[in-house]
C-alpha cells in the first residue's frame, strides 16, 4: 500500500478545480466575440440601406464619444462592446439629421403649395356670387337660379359711359365721412340707389358688401344690391344676391326682405314655379314680416301668381 501525502492530494485537487473553472471561461470570451462580430455585422448592413451608394465603411474604426477626445497611444483600448455603442451612437445621429433635411424639405413644399393656394383665391375672389343652389320650403326644393354679371367688369366702353351732365349730378351725391369706413360706403351707396343712379349704386354695393363681407350692415347692402339690379331692369343680376343674402345668414337683418324681393324677381321673369316657392318659404319663415311690416308687399306678390 502507497501511503498518500495530504498535501499533494490537495494541490491536486486545486490544479483540477482550476483548470475546470478556466474551459468556460475561455467558451465565455469566445461567445461574446462572436456575437459582437454579429452585431458589427448588422450595423453595417443597416448602414448600407441607410446610406445606399456610400463605400460601405462609413465609420471610422474608434470612434470617440461625443464630446471626449480621441484615444492615444497610451489611453487604454475601447473594449469591443464599446466601440459598437460608439457607431450606434453615430448612426443615430445621422439618421436624426437626414429626418431633419426630410422634415424641411416637406415644409417647403407646403409653404409653397400654400403659396399656390392664396394665388388662386385672390383670383377667385372677382367671380360673382354663385346662385346655383336652390332654396328650399319644407320638402320642396327650387331649381337652379341663373344668375348674370353682378360685379363691374373694367372701364365702361365710349359708349355707355356716362354724359358730362349726369356726372355732375353724381358728383353732388355727397358720401359720408362719420369715421366709420364700412358705413359710410354702404350710406354712400344708398345716396346714390336712393337717387335714382343705379349703375353708379350697383358698382359702390358691390365694392362695398366685397370689402366688409361681415359689417354689420352687410345684410343691408346685399339686399339693397339686389334691389339696385331690379329697379335698374335686371332681374337676372338681381336674384343671385336676393338668395345668397337669404341664404348666407336667415337670420339677417334683411334676409326675409331678399327672399320676398326673390319672388318679386321671379315674378318678373315669369317663372311662377320658383315664385311661388319663394313666397311660400317667406310666409313659413318669417310670419312677423308677413302680417307686419312687409304684409302689403307678400299680399301684393301673392296676387301676381297662382299657386297650387
Amino acid at each position: 500500500m502507497v501511503a498518500c501525502n495530504p498535501r499533494r492530494i490537495a494541490s491536486g485537487l486545486m490544479a483540477f478545480a482550476l483548470i475546470g473553472t478556466a474551459m468556460p471561461a475561455a467558451a465565455q470570451d469566445g461567445d461574446q466575440a462572436a456575437r459582437i462580430r454579429k452585431l458589427e455585422a448588422e450595423v453595417s448592413a443597416l448602414q448600407r440601406k441607410v446610406f445606399p451608394g456610400s463605400s460601405g465603411r462609413f465609420f471610422e474604426p474608434e470612434i470617440s464619444a461625443p464630446g471626449q477626445p480621441a484615444p492615444t497611444a497610451n489611453a487604454p483600448t475601447t473594449t469591443a462592446l464599446t466601440d459598437v455603442l460608439a457607431r450606434l451612437d453615430a448612426l443615430e445621429s445621422q439618421l436624426q439629421r437626414l429626418t431633419a433635411q426630410y422634415e424641411e424639405g416637406s415644409n417647403s413644399v407646403r409653404l409653397l403649395q400654400e403659396r399656390v393656394e392664396a394665388l388662386e383665391a385672390s383670383q377667385a375672389s372677382a367671380t360673382t356670387p354663385a346662385a346655383n343652389t336652390g332654396f328650399s320650403s319644407g320638402n320642396t326644393s327650387a331649381p337652379a337660379v341663373s344668375s348674370g354679371s353682378a360685379t363691374p367688369s373694367g372701364p365702361l366702353p365710349v359708349a355707355n359711359r356716362p354724359s358730362p351732365d349726369r356726372l355732375a349730378a353724381v358728383q353732388q351725391i355727397m358720401k359720408p365721412q362719420t369715421g366709420n369706413a364700412g358705413e359710410d360706403e354702404y350710406n354712400y351707396g344708398f345716396r346714390l340707389w336712393d337717387a335714382g343712379f343705379y349703375p353708379e349704386a350697383q358698382q359702390q354695393l358691390t365694392m362695398f358688401v366685397e370689402q366688409y363681407p361681415s359689417h354689420a350692415m352687410a345684410s343691408y347692402g346685399r339686399n339693397l344690391l339686389g334691389r339696385a339690379y331690379l329697379d335698374d331692369g335686371k332681374p337676372n343680376d338681381a336674384a343671385p344676391w336676393f338668395l345668397r343674402n337669404y341664404q348666407d345668414n336667415r337670420n339677417g337683418a334683411r334676409a326675409g326682405d331678399s327672399l320676398l324681393y326673390l319672388a318679386e324677381t321671379m315674378i318678373a321673369l315669369k317663372d311662377t314655379k320658383r315664385a311661388c316657392i319663394a313666397l311660400a318659404e317667406f310666409g313659413e319663415t318669417y310670419p312677423a314680416l308677413a302680417a307686419g311690416r312687409l304684409q302689403s308687399q307678400y299680399q301684393a306678390n301673392r296676387g301676381k301668381v297662382t299657386c297650387n
